[in-house]
C-alpha cells in the first residue's frame, strides 16, 4: 500500500512538472510573439510618420524640380500602397512597399541636389530634418523589430519550444528586409 501511495504520488509529481513545463514554455513563446508584434507596431508608427512627412515634401518639391514627374508619381504612388498594405494588414507587403519607398526618397533626394533654391528653402529643409530624424528611427525600429523575431524564431526552433510552437500552431516570423534597390546607392550628379 505505501509503495503504492509512492509510485502514484511519484507519477502525479511528473505530471504536474511536466505541466507546469509546458505551461511555461508556451507563456515564453507567447511573450517572445508578443513582443515582436509589439516592434511591428513601432516600426509602422515612424513608417506612418514618413507616411504623412511624404506630402508635404512632394509639395515642396514639385514646386521647384516640375520635370521630376515620373520620380514624385512614384513617390506618391509607393506612399499610397504602403497605406494599402498597412490597412490591409499583411506585415510583409508592408515591409517591401516600406524598402520601396525608401529607395524612392533616396532618389528624390538626390534629385533635389539638382536645384540650390530648393536646397535654401527653409521649408524644405525643416521637411528634410524631419524626414531624416524620422528615416533614423525607422532604423532603430526596425533592428529592434528584428531582435525581436530572431528572439521568437530561435525559441520556437529549439527544443523543446519546437515541439510545442507546433502544437499550438506558432510558426517563423520574417524579419525586415531592406528592398534591393536600397542596397544601391543613388547617384549624385551636377
Amino acid at each position: 500500500m505505501k509503495t503504492a501511495l509512492i509510485t502514484v504520488g511519484s507519477l502525479l509529481a511528473i505530471v504536474v512538472v511536466g505541466i507546469m513545463m509546458f505551461i511555461g514554455i508556451n507563456n515564453k513563446i507567447i511573450d517572445l510573439d508578443e513582443t515582436a508584434v509589439q516592434s511591428w507596431a513601432n516600426v509602422e508608427t515612424v513608417l506612418q510618420r514618413r507616411y504623412d512627412l511624404i506630402p508635404n515634401l512632394v509639395n515642396t518639391v514639385k514646386g521647384y524640380a516640375s520635370h521630376e514627374k515620373e520620380l514624385l508619381e512614384e513617390v506618391t504612388r509607393l506612399r499610397s500602397q504602403w497605406g494599402q498594405a498597412k490597412a490591409s494588414g499583411n506585415a510583409d507587403q508592408s515591409a517591401k512597399t516600406a524598402g520601396m519607398l525608401e529607395s524612392a526618397l533616396g532618389r528624390l533626394m538626390v534629385v533635389v541636389e539638382k536645384y540650390p533654391d530648393l536646397k535654401a528653402n527653409q521649408n524644405f529643409l525643416a521637411l528634410q530634418d524631419e524626414l531624416a530624424g524620422t528615416e533614423n528611427r525607422i532604423s532603430v525600429e526596425r533592428r529592434r523589430y528584428n531582435g525581436a523575431v530572431a528572439a521568437y524564431n530561435k525559441y520556437i526552433r529549439k527544443y523543446p519550444g519546437s515541439i510545442i510552437a507546433g502544437m499550438k500552431g506558432y510558426e517563423r516570423k520574417t524579419p525586415f528586409e531592406s528592398a534591393p534597390e536600397a542596397a544601391a546607392a543613388p547617384k549624385v550628379e551636377f
